[in-house]
Parts: C-alpha cells; sequence; structure tokens
C-alpha cells in the first residue's frame, strides 16, 4: 500500500497544500457571511438584527456539525495512520448517520421553537416575524448543512481538502448569486426578504452536500461509504463522540455567550445587538482562514500521532501556529484601521457607527491572542483532549466573558461591554498555556523517548 503523503510529505508543503485549499474555501464562506447580511440589512435595521439573533440557533448547528467532524477526522485520519482500514470506513459511515440523526431533530426544533426562540430575546414583534421566518426554513431543512459536513470531513481526514475547497466554494458561490435574486425578487423571482435569503442558504447547501458526496464516490480511494455494510454501531458512536461532544459542547457554548450578550445588548438598544451581529460577520473574514488552516492541521497531528513521528508532529505545530498569528495581526490592522469603512458595507446608520466603531476596535484586541489559543486546543483535541478544549472554552466565555460583560455593562454602561472580549482571550491564553504544557509531556515526550 502506497505510503499517505501526511506520513512523508516536508511538514511545510504538507500543511500548506493542505491547508491553503481549505483557506481559500472559508474565506469564499466568510464573504457570503459577509454579502448574506449586506443584501439584508437593504431591507431595513430591523431584518439585520433578526438575522443577527438567530445566529445562536444557527451556530449550534454548526457546532454540532464540527464537532462531530472533529471526531470523524480525528479517528479516521489517526486509523489510516495506523493502517487499519476497516475502523477507518466504519466511523465514516457511522458518522454520516450521525449527521442525519441532526437533521431530523434541528428540523423538529424549526417547526416547533423557532417563534419561541425569538420571543425569549425580544419583544418586538416584527423582529421575531422576521426571524422566526428566517430560522425555521434554515431547520427545516438543515439535514443539507451537516450532510455538507460529512462528506467534507472525510475528504479532509484523508488529505483530500482541494476537494472541500471546490464544494465549500461551490455552496458559498450559490448562496451569494441566490440572495439579491431571492430577497429582491430579480429576474421574475418572488420578492421573499428575509425568507429569500434562508432558501439561497439552503440551496447552497444542497449543491455543496451533493459535490462533496460525489467527491467521496469518485476521488476518495481510502474510504469506502457503505451505510448498509457499515451500519449504526455503539462503539463507533461512543468513540466519535468521545472526541467530539466536548469540541460540540465548547462550540455550543458559543451559542449560549451569543445569546447572552443579545439580551445584554438589546436592553440598551437593538442598534447594539445589530453591531454585535455584524461583529461576528466581519470577524469570520479574519477567523474562517484560520479554521481553515486548522481543518488542514488536524488530520496531519492526528496521523504522524498514530503513526508515531513526534518531530512531524510539533514541526506542524509550530507553522501552523505562526500562519494563525499573522493572520490575526492583520486583521486587527484592518479593523482598526477601516472600521468605518467595515461598518458601512451593511448600511450603518450614524446610531450605529458611534456603537460600533468603538466596538470592533476594542474587540479586535483580541485576536492577538486568538490565533495561539486556536490552534494549540485544535492540538490537544487531534490528541483524544476534548475535554481540555472543553474547559477553556467554558472558562473563556462562561465563566469569564458573560460576567465581565454584565457587570462592565451595569457599572460603565455600553461602552464598556466590549473590553470583555480581550480580557476572556488573556484568561483563555494562560489556561492554554498550563494544559498544553500537561499534554506534552504526557503525549508528545514520550514518543520522543521511545525513538532512543
Amino acid at each position: 500500500m502506497e505510503e499517505n503523503k501526511m506520513g512523508v510529505m516536508p511538514v511545510n508543503k504538507l500543511l500548506i497544500s493542505m491547508a491553503l485549499p481549505m483557506m481559500i474555501s472559508m474565506l469564499v464562506q466568510a464573504l457570503y457571511n459577509i454579502v448574506d447580511s449586506m443584501f439584508v440589512a437593504q431591507i431595513s435595521e430591523n431584518a439585520l438584527t433578526a438575522v443577527s439573533l438567530a445566529f445562536p440557533a444557527q451556530n449550534l448547528m454548526i457546532a454540532i456539525g464540527t464537532g462531530t467532524g472533529v471526531g470523524i477526522n480525528a479517528l479516521v485520519s489517526r486509523s489510516l495512520g495506523e493502517r487499519n482500514q476497516e475502523r477507518a470506513n466504519l466511523i465514516a459511515n457511522n458518522g454520516l448517520a450521525l449527521y442525519v440523526i441532526s437533521g431530523i431533530l434541528f428540523a423538529i426544533f424549526g417547526l416547533l421553537g423557532s417563534n419561541l426562540f425569538f420571543r425569549a430575546q425580544t419583544d418586538d414583534p416584527e423582529i421575531v416575524r422576521l426571524g422566526t421566518e428566517y430560522l425555521r426554513i434554515c431547520c427545516l431543512l438543515s439535514t443539507a448543512i451537516f450532510l455538507q459536513f460529512g462528506f467534507e470531513r472525510i475528504l479532509q481526514a484523508t488529505g483530500r481538502t482541494f476537494y472541500t475547497m471546490l464544494t465549500q466554494g461551490l455552496g458559498a458561490i450559490v448562496n451569494i448569486i441566490m440572495d439579491p435574486i431571492l430577497i429582491f425578487g430579480l429576474f421574475g423571482a418572488p420578492k421573499l426578504g428575509v425568507r429569500g435569503a434562508a432558501i439561497a442558504t439552503v440551496f447552497g447547501q444542497i449543491c455543496a452536500a451533493s459535490l462533496a458526496c460525489f467527491f467521496n464516490k469518485k476521488k476518495n480511494d481510502d474510504i469506502v461509504i457503505n451505510p448498509k455494510k457499515y451500519h449504526l454501531q455503539a462503539h463507533a458512536v461512543k468513540s466519535i463522540y468521545a472526541i467530539g461532544i466536548p469540541s460540540i459542547c465548547m462550540a455550543s457554548i458559543g451559542s449560549i455567550m451569543t445569546f447572552g450578550m443579545n439580551k445584554i445588548l438589546i436592553g440598551f438598544t437593538s442598534t447594539a445587538a445589530a453591531v454585535f451581529g455584524v461583529y461576528f460577520k466581519l470577524q469570520s473574514f479574519i477567523f474562517m482562514p484560520v479554521f481553515g488552516l486548522n481543518n488542514g492541521m488536524v488530520p496531519i497531528i492526528g496521523f504522524n500521532y498514530g503513526a508515531r513521528k513526534p518531530d512531524r508532529l510539533m514541526k506542524t505545530m509550530r507553522l501552523a501556529v505562526t500562519y494563525a498569528v499573522s493572520i490575526m495581526i492583520i486583521g486587527m490592522i484592518l479593523f482598526w484601521a477601516f472600521t468605518k469603512q467595515l461598518l458601512g458595507i451593511f448600511n450603518a446608520s450614524e446610531q450605529m457607527l458611534a456603537i460600533g466603531i468603538p466596538a470592533l476596535r476594542i474587540i479586535s484586541l483580541s485576536f492577538l491572542l486568538a490565533g495561539f489559543d486556536i490552534i494549540i486546543i485544535s492540538v490537544m483535541q487531534a490528541l483524544g483532549h476534548g475535554v481540555i478544549s472543553l474547559i477553556i472554552s467554558m472558562m473563556r466565555q462562561l465563566v469569564v466573558l458573560l460576567p465581565a460583560a454584565f457587570l462592565f455593562s451595569k457599572i460603565w454602561g455600553l461602552g464598556a461591554v466590549w473590553i470583555a472580549f480581550p480580557l476572556a482571550e488573556c484568561v483563555s491564553l494562560c489556561v492554554t498555556l498550563l494544559f498544553w504544557r500537561k499534554v506534552y509531556r504526557n503525549e508528545i515526550q514520550p514518543l520522543y523517548n521511545a525513538e532512543r
């Protein structure tokens, strides 16, 4: 059997070849996020606020998709590194089944819980109506995004990140094209407003999932997708979620944090909540490339840990940290230099500019530390320490960020809320370094000792 490139290709070349396609596709996704909100902002500020308030629920979908994918990615790449083909196939197929189940559960939530979700955040009837219309469509057809996650993670785990660049790029481009057509009723299409934005999103996900399925069937020789042969098995599900659940919880904490921040901000004005939603769209343009780098790195870490090659593992991590921190520094400079222009993309009113300019500049200070944290936490996840990632994320977002934001809002008002973000990132860095020292001593150092 030919040696997988993750074990033999020069590390920098390997990381770039695997991460660059992911980074490009993530940039396209981030561009979509911005364009989507830009079009919605043309309807009204209430429409922008409604879509912003839907973010915690959408983020929960992404959390489950990403977390399950972390388990699949780590186990498939490690199994291939250990040359255990049957286990790799079993994990991949069971992962796809779990994604289908997730889609069914979110469809039920979309049907029964969307309106309640918005009424828990605001009393504004227009925001509740627009938000319910948007979220219900996204949830009812969420199986599309879950299958997209599944097929793409299998491609990533086997080193075929170029194909995921194509699938994610297709999904985002379809979204960008369909958004104005369905929102504003161009070319004879019905004028659907926020419902059009939701339909465009789901249609893009369907296209991406279909293409990713095709690539796995035709271009991926390392994994056999056959649900009849590799049916759902308890031990495989347990293995996936042993790694994935901490990651799901970690990302879900982001939904809780966003929900809580929206409640704090909307207590001042709905414009403040809209600013927070705009920030999330804009920061995705900085964070998405780092997540792409991260997705390219994780299978390399998992493979070389399974193959007992610590030098390649550590070199991959050091390079990833260097690239991630560099991206974040560039992002912070952009947020400071072009704040007004960035907010102007979303048809910002004078009130939104007054709130948004200091908000974006203060929050972006946290970028300086975030790149390092993201990479180190993901390395620990790839080595099977998902619980550590969960602890760090809880510390940052629930123990520090939300309480600090609430306290600052009561003492110093709206402008001080944003200081909680860089404060939380400082705490996160300290906790991350403490855990990494222990993981390195217990997991990496023994591999070096075995070589001597």
